[in-house]
């Protein structure tokens, strides 16, 4: 089943794959029993289809249940660390589904809309094997995640590695004034520290374009969590004069690193790799240069109208859509052109609540019919070919 969600249902269970019919064996095969070897190795590599990679986003999905050993997709460097700090992979894990949810919402009136698969260890599928504003994307909030989730647990004191800040003591100053270094600052430098040590270490190991380019959207996930540190402030002094102020810095709400990324993804560069294999360059003549702020894309994306398994796109039909809207969640762009049908539906909600003394609230239940509106399904001439 394919859902908005799923990685947060996901069983723990082993990933199958379907098996595909096995040809008869080559002539050369049925002889001599010196050539069995050749021949089975022959036969796996017709029969088997190419994996798709995994990686440690499955964490999301097994909740409390870390068990380092049985992670797929871990390089042996984030499984060394994931036996030693058992309790900051549950941190990792809750991250996980934040920022999974919070790429959801972000999408949610688009055509990709961030779907998850439910029980697949890859948790997108193979839409992130295309170097896309998609994966450009989903690779810098995911590291956004860890880093604010690491960070708010070290506050929280969940974590016996980590604490408050120890970086800001004395006094500072701002456009307000002097105030003390006071109460527990958010500990951001051990957040992005280990993040950095845990997301990127298998983008370390392979070295190529695509590792450049999801270690370059890792680093901009990161930056966006310390970009939205707050100051929050505590007033000392007789009524409330704030003649002295103590201070510390907070993470913001994810919604605001979220909201970022998302513009970061609207504004980002499309680029191809040097040939030192060492920075981006522009894609085209003309094009901007990528700045350490952008998020950076290789392919152009799918158009995500219909089902195609080899890019990853799971189609638009059945997803609902606004008849009124203009924007991409408006029925003619979620669409594709190909329509919408329309259901009537009864909802029932809560009206003319009131107060009665003391103490309960009392509503009606009115009754209302809604139109519903949801794409077609492409014809089937349309999409047979890409399934």
């Amino acid at each position: 089943m394919l859902r908005p969600g799923g990685a947060e249902e996901a069983a723990q269970l082993p990933l199958r794959r379907a098996r595909a019919p096995v040809p008869p064996p080559p002539d050369g095969c049925r002889a001599p029993a010196r050539l069995g070897l050749a021949c089975l190795l022959l036969l796996l590599l017709v029969t088997l289809p190419a994996p798709v990679d995994t990686s440690w986003w499955y964490i999301g999905a097994l909740g409390a249940r870390v068990i380092c050993d049985n992670i797929p997709g871990l390089v042996s460097r984030q499984r060394q660390l994931c036996q030693r700090y058992p309790d900051i992979m549950r941190s990792v894990g809750a991250g996980a589904r934040e920022w999974i949810r919070e790429c959801q919402h972000q999408f949610r009136h688009h055509r990709w809309n961030c779907s998850t698969l439910d029980r697949d260890h890859t948790v997108f599928g193979r839409v992130m094997l295309r170097s896309s504003r998609e994966a450009a994307f989903v690779y810098a909030i995911s590291s956004a995640g860890v880093v604010h989730a690491i960070t708010r647990a070290c506050s929280q004191g969940e974590l016996s590695v980590c604490s408050c800040d120890p970086y800001t003591r004395g006094r500072h100053r701002d456009q307000r004034g002097d105030f003390d270094w006071g109460g527990c600052s958010d500990n951001i430098h051990y957040g992005i520290r280990f993040a950095k040590a845990f997301v990127d270490a298998k983008e370390k190991r392979l070295k190529d374009a695509r590792a450049l380019m999801n270690l370059h959207n890792n680093r901009c996930g990161r930056t966006a969590v310390r970009r939205f540190l707050k100051l929050e402030c505590k007033c000392h002094g007789v009524s409330g004069s704030c003649t002295l102020r103590t201070c510390w810095r907070a993470l913001s709400d994810f919604r605001r690193t979220g909201d970022y990324l998302r513009r970061r993804y609207d504004g980002a560069v499309q680029v191809t790799a040097t040939q030192d294999g060492a920075n981006f360059t522009a894609a085209r003549q003309g094009y901007r240069r990528a700045t350490r702020t952008d998020l950076v894309y290789f392919d152009n994306s799918p158009d995500y109208c219909v089902l195609d398994k080899t890019a990853g796109s799971l189609g638009t039909a059945g997803r609902v859509c606004s008849k009124s809207s203009k924007g991409t969640d408006g029925c003619e762009i979620m669409c594709c052109g190909r329509g919408y049908d329309t259901t009537r539906v009864t909802r029932v909600t809560q009206c003319e609540c009131k107060f009665h003394w003391c103490c309960a609230v009392r509503c009606k239940e009115c009754r209302n019919a809604v139109d519903i509106h949801t794409c077609k399904a492409p014809k089937k001439a349309e999409w047979l070919d890409q399934t």
